[in-house]
């Protein structure tokens, strides 16, 4: 009986350690690093993002030829779009596709900057639970702070990309074509409004892409910081 207590007593405190030394490793990371440079890390993760894939955005065909952003039309021009395709105009309406994803890549061309000073700007309420959350935690942080102020200054981009790559015209004739078929329902959307709203969604998806690399991938950690921060999460 004694032996069998003994033997116990041993499992228990080899059990006991190694949860020991996982806690006292934690403890060691952890303790160096602060809420500031924990945050500090998160936005290191968030730079990344913009600069290793939302610039991927800013290329020809940098949201019409990727899947994971590229702007479909809306359900308001999806009449439009088989109405055309019956004529005989599915090149046009094809066109038509390819103009508002050129206006995004222009404006995030252009808008790039106003993300880089909002990560800039971004205060983390609670870094670590951000960095030991899910593994979109900080870009969902990053959304929910600046989605309004970011759309504000971007609609007007849009705006102005619509005119730069010729969108808002392919589009007054596309649906000045489709407004003269018969017995069609007019449309004219606000075209704006809407390749704003997926712009900004295509370009927070992609720093999601980032965030989730960096969180599952050691080598994607390129700084001293990145490699502290989130070794926390590794160790959780």
């Amino acid at each position: 009986m004694i032996k069998r207590i003994l033997v116990l007593a041993v499992a228990i405190t080899f059990s006991g350690c190694a949860e020991l030394q996982k806690v006292v490793n934690t403890v060691s990371q952890s303790g160096v690093l602060s809420q500031a440079q924990i945050g500090n890390g998160l936005r290191q993760a968030l730079d990344n993002g913009i600069k290793n894939q939302v610039s991927k955005l800013t290329a020809a065909d940098g949201f019409y030829k990727n899947e994971l952003v590229k702007i479909l039309l809306p359900k308001e021009l999806q009449a439009v779009n088989d109405g055309l395709r019956k004529i005989g105009l599915g090149s046009v309406a094809n066109e038509g596709i390819k103009a508002l994803n050129r206006a995004a890549e222009d404006a995030v061309k252009t808008a790039t900057p106003i993300f880089v000073n909002a990560v800039k700007d971004i205060t983390f309420a609670d870094a670590k639970n951000i960095l030991l959350g899910e593994q979109n935690a900080a870009t969902s942080y990053l959304l929910s702070k600046t989605n309004s102020a970011l759309y504000n200054k971007f609609n007007p981009v849009i705006k102005n990309s619509f005119g730069k790559v010729g969108a808002d015209k392919i589009w007054s004739d596309l649906i000045n074509k489709y407004n003269r078929i018969p017995f069609v329902n007019k449309v004219n959307p606000d075209l704006t409004d809407y390749v704003t709203t997926q712009a900004l969604k295509g370009v927070f998806t992609m720093i999601e892409v980032e965030e989730k690399g960096i969180r599952q991938k050691v080598g994607l950690r390129n700084t001293a910081l990145l490699k502290q921060v989130f070794a926390l999460q590794d160790n959780r």
